[in-house]
């Protein structure tokens, strides 16, 4: 179905614009007129499997799913809540969204298909949710799911962010500051210094000799970063194995490691635990959540988890066989497998995971301060040494 960018106004008189898929103007004046604006112009866009930007923000999918999941509760027909939800969106990327949506389900496509169709907004645990809501007949209960789901993946996401940002930050200031003084400051002294023609000291020749690098390779050294974290990247995407062996050495960083293990941990937990607790079976929840660990070293021991289970394993045992979850998440999979809880116990699992990583991330920011601190101490020490000795000499001989 082809995609048109329009222009409309509102019931307000107020302009709108936005993207829809119609099968042809008319069509989309329908569309536009339903939603109550009126089409003022409209231009044909190359057609895209996935549109909309390539996803939604958290707000949006919360007030989504929050929408459908009171609007089915009170017993509202389906396409007459997606309608409510349309009219009552804040963004032209979540009202087109479901504009499309209200035509496909209109058309006669299960709800969960209809998801299915944008993959980058709503990814596979979405529409396997929705269609085991379907199946079930327990939608709302489906979307109340994805209403936590999407809370929690926003929360995890702000996690990542703080992890990253602060270390980013820290050493921006320190090369900035040590770029300063090496290319401006250093240099006005050391003119002084070479014109009283005393001889300088090793740490003084040493602290000269870095000077003169950061002034005649300045754009070396902010391009050393970039040209390494481009060749790590190509180097990860030219081939498999090295991307598994990159995977795997990542595991073993003594700081990142262990932070990086319960991050795919918490994930794999939460997916499985929100996508068992609505009623998909096991080895779909298996399936789709080792895609979700972003580290292809744990998530080729999820595929052997998810093979010995179809061979008839318990998940406990299977998890302990793959030697990558540590004995409490086994030991805790074994109770619920034994109570018949499991879909409780991995959302344990998950809510312990999501505590362990606030604190070591925490934990990681608590080190990185004293470490950064110490760093930036040493070289404003070795500047001040390297300056002031020769100095101090100068002016002891003028005495």
């Amino acid at each position: 179905m082809p995609q048109f960018a329009y222009r409309a106004l509102n019931a307000s008189g107020r302009q709108v614009r936005g993207k829809l898929s119609a099968n042809n103007e008319s069509d989309l004046f329908q569309q536009l007129q339903a939603a109550g604006m009126m089409l003022v112009d409209s231009r044909a866009v190359k057609e895209k499997k996935i549109a909309f930007g390539g996803g939604l923000a958290a707000r949006d999918k919360i007030q989504f799913f929050v929408h459908l999941e009171q609007l089915q509760a009170a017993g509202v027909p389906l396409i007459d809540s997606l309608t409510d939800v349309r009219d009552s969106a804040d963004t032209p990327r979540l009202r087109d969204l479901t504009a499309n949506i209200i035509n496909d389900v209109s058309g006669g496509m299960p709800l969960s298909e209809a998801f299915n169709k944008h993959p980058k907004v709503f990814g596979e645990m979405y529409s396997a949710l929705i269609a085991a809501g379907e199946e079930s007949g327990k939608l709302t209960e489906s979307f109340g799911h994805l209403v936590k789901h999407v809370t929690w993946e926003d929360a995890l996401h702000t996690r990542i962010k703080k992890a990253a940002r602060y270390p980013l930050v820290v050493l921006v200031v320190i090369t900035g500051m040590l770029m300063f003084m090496m290319g401006f400051v250093v240099p006005g002294i050391v003119e002084f210094l070479k014109a009283n023609g005393q001889e300088l000291p090793p740490i003084t020749v040493a602290l000269i000799v870095t000077s003169n690098f950061v002034v005649n390779y300045w754009w070396a050294i902010l391009a050393t970063p970039i040209v390494f974290a481009a060749a790590i990247y190509g180097l990860v995407t030219s081939s498999d194995k090295i991307r598994y062996a990159f995977s795997c050495l990542s595991l073993r960083l003594p700081v990142m490691g262990p932070l990086i293990t319960k991050l795919a941990i918490s994930r794999f937990a939460h997916f499985f635990a929100v996508m068992f607790q609505s009623g998909v079976p096991i080895l779909q929840c298996l399936e789709t959540a080792q895609r979700v660990v972003s580290n292809v070293c744990l998530e080729e021991s999820m595929k052997v988890v998810r093979q010995q289970v179809q061979n008839g394993e318990p998940l406990s045992q299977a998890m302990r066989n793959s030697g990558q979850f540590p004995s409490l998440v086994c030991r805790m999979v074994k109770i619920g497998e034994d109570s018949g809880n499991l879909g409780g116990i991995m959302g344990n699992v998950t809510s312990f995971y999501d505590k362990d990583v606030d604190e070591a991330i925490d934990a990681m920011i608590g080190m990185i301060e004293p470490a950064m601190t110490v760093i930036s101490g040493v070289i404003m020490a070795w500047i001040v040494i390297g300056v002031m000795g020769p100095i101090y000499d100068s002016l002891s001989k003028l005495g």
